[in-house]
C-alpha cells in the first residue's frame, strides 16, 4: 500500500514537472516570434457579407427572378448564403461555386468563361477544382486593394442577369462595380 501510494505521488510529480518544462520551452519558442512578423490580411465582416447577399437576392426578386446568393471569404469559406423562396435547389451550389471561383481566381466568372473560349489551352481551369463554376454571376470582393472574398448569384435566366444582381450586392456595401464590368 505504501509503495503504491509513493509510486502514484512520484508519477504525479513527474507529470507535473514534465508539463512545466514543456510550458517553459513553449514560452521560449514563442518569445522569438513577434506580432509584427505575423501576416495581416483584411477580413470580410459577416455583417457586410450578409448585407451583400441579401441585396443581391432582393435585386433579383425585384427583377422577377428567384435566385440564391452566396458570399465567401478569401479562402472560399461561405460567410453568407441566402436562397429565395421558390428558387431551385441547384441555385445554392451554383451561387456558392461562382463566389468561390471569383474569390479564388480573383476575377469575374464571366470573364474567366470568355478567357477559356478564346484560349482553349486554359480549359483545364474548368476541371481544376470541384468547387469551381465558370459561368457568369460571380464577382470578386475587393476592399483596400485586395480581394477579401467573392459573391455569386445563381438562378436568373442568364449569367448577365446573375451579374447584375451580384453587382447590386456589392454596391449595397459600398463597393463600386464600375471596374468590375464583365465583358
Amino acid at each position: 500500500m505504501i509503495g503504491k501510494k509513493n509510486l502514484q505521488l512520484t508519477s504525479g510529480k513527474g507529470w507535473y514537472l514534465s508539463g512545466m518544462v514543456t510550458l517553459s520551452l513553449s514560452g521560449l519558442f514563442m518569445a522569438g516570434v513577434s506580432a509584427a512578423e505575423l501576416p495581416r490580411e483584411a477580413v470580410l465582416p459577416l455583417s457586410l457579407a450578409t448585407k451583400a447577399a441579401s441585396a443581391a437576392v432582393e435585386q433579383c426578386t425585384k427583377d422577377g427572378y428567384r435566385v440564391s446568393a452566396a458570399v465567401v471569404d478569401r479562402a472560399g469559406v461561405v460567410r453568407a448564403l441566402l436562397r429565395e423562396d421558390g428558387a431551385g435547389p441547384h441555385t445554392v451550389d451554383s451561387s456558392r461555386k461562382k463566389a468561390y471561383t471569383s474569390a479564388s481566381l480573383k476575377r469575374p466568372t464571366a470573364e474567366l468563361g470568355e478567357l477559356i473560349a478564346k484560349m482553349p489551352a486554359v480549359q483545364a481551369l474548368r476541371d481544376m477544382n470541384e468547387n469551381m463554376l465558370i459561368l457568369g454571376g460571380g464577382l470578386p470582393i475587393e476592399m483596400g486593394g485586395e480581394v477579401v472574398g467573392g459573391i455569386g448569384v445563381g438562378g436568373a435566366p442568364g449569367g448577365h442577369l446573375d451579374v447584375a444582381c451580384a453587382k447590386a450586392g456589392l454596391e449595397s456595401i459600398g463597393i463600386s462595380t464600375q471596374e468590375k464590368k464583365e465583358k
